[in-house]
């Protein structure tokens, strides 16, 4: 049975969709069987993340309208033949695209793969409802920044309303020289913040330094190249065992 984690945020532009590409990258040198799914209806960018975009023929809501096998629609990555990506759609009709649906797609992903990592659309309306009832698990992405903290508090409690085996939060870009200098968010104020915004039961999972090469990595040869740097891989492969791995 696979584990089903949705990759959330408040804010857009924190590195949600590239956390969760880089997550399925990372799971799938460990030798696990992880599909990445765009939910992302409309404003979806995780087949350009994942360098698949000219491989797509179906998508997610072609499975749903029952146009296609969930196995047609399902872009295999050039470098990781346990790595799928299932992509998502420009536009949809929406009163088929449901939360009921999606999460039968899901569902029906559970036996064939270790790992489901759902890519969520911002926010924490309709849509981000239609991607979380689908997931057992939940990571939230955020910035050092108090603008993200304020919208990601939000989602946290929204996460509440849903049946959750565990909530994750992931500070993402973090630079260790604007910490010092004061110009970052530092760890304790992160959970300062969000304790006095009534979220007081979420820990800080892993914090992620930023990469300043790492936005740009979006083909598959270059993310090959990107992860193939030893340390560069003992890094990533340990912030995500961190987030992923349990006992």
């Amino acid at each position: 049975m696979a584990r089903k984690i949705v990759i959330t945020s408040g804010k857009g532009g924190v590195g949600k969709t590239t956390i969760c590409a880089n997550l399925g990258v990372a799971l799938a040198r460990l030798n696990q069987r992880v599909v990445l799914v765009d939910v992302d209806i409309g404003l979806n960018n995780l087949d350009v993340v994942t360098g698949i975009e000219n491989k797509i023929v179906y998508d997610i809501v072609d499975v749903i309208e029952n146009k296609c096998r969930i196995k047609q629609a399902l872009v295999q990555d050039l470098n990781y033949p346990n790595l799928y990506i299932l992509p998502s759609a420009h536009s949809y009709n929406k009163s088929q695209v449901t939360a009921e649906n999606v999460k039968k797609v899901i569902d029906n992903l559970n036996d064939v793969f270790d790992f489901v990592l759902i890519d969520c659309p911002a926010g924490i309306d309709e849509p981000f409802k239609r991607a979380v009832c689908g997931a057992d698990e939940a990571i939230v992405v955020v910035t050092p920044h108090l603008s993200s903290l304020r919208d990601a508090d939000k989602v946290l409690m929204m996460l509440t309303g849903f049946n959750l085996d565990s909530v994750s939060l992931v500070v993402n870009r973090v630079r260790g020289d604007m910490i010092l200098d004061k110009e970052m968010l530092d760890s304790n104020k992160i959970a300062e913040i969000l304790n006095e915004r009534g979220v007081s039961n979420i820990a800080i999972q892993k914090y992620i330094p930023h990469f300043e090469d790492a936005a740009h990595k979006t083909d598959s040869a270059s993310r090959e190249q990107f992860f193939n740097d030893g340390a560069m891989r003992e890094k990533i492969n340990s912030m995500f065992q961190s987030v992923t791995w349990r006992e």
